[in-house]
């Protein structure tokens, strides 16, 4: 192992503990595995990772678009619909569901202009009221 032999590595160990102290030398060998096992984590992680099929991104499914059917309708009214065929419910596509708006939006620069715009004008508005009063 790196031309290391034992009487290497009790030296290395003695001058360890001698540096260190015989309190820290055990909290320092934890530490230092801690560190050598999530090493391991990511790099095990990023070669699977590298290793992994890729899977094309599939384009979204546009859905149809459902008929509106009235639900006021009069029985006079229905009767030329029943001549067109009917589509069984079952056979529905799933509606598409809208994207969700992101939790949070980084501040643009004219978001931060409006924002302090409109914190002066507040600010000027209270003045002149207090001036007033």
């Amino acid at each position: 192992m790196f031309g290391i032999g034992v009487p290497e590595l009790v030296l290395i160990l003695i001058i360890g503990l001698i540096v260190f102290g015989p309190g820290k030398l055990p909290e320092m060998g934890r530490t230092l595995g801690k560190g050598i096992r999530e090493f391991r984590k990511a790099s095990n992680a990023l070669s699977q990772a590298i290793n992994a099929p890729e899977n094309p991104p599939q384009p979204p499914a546009a859905a149809p678009k459902p008929q509106a059917v009235e639900q006021n309708a009069t029985p006079a009214a229905a009767a030329p619909q029943s001549t067109a065929k009917p589509q069984p419910e079952t056979a529905k596509a799933p509606e598409a569901k809208a994207p969700e708006a992101p939790a949070y939006e980084a501040p643009t620069q004219e978001s931060v202009r409006q924002q302090i715009a409109e914190t002066k004008a507040k600010q000027e508005s209270a003045g002149k009221e207090n001036k007033a009063v």
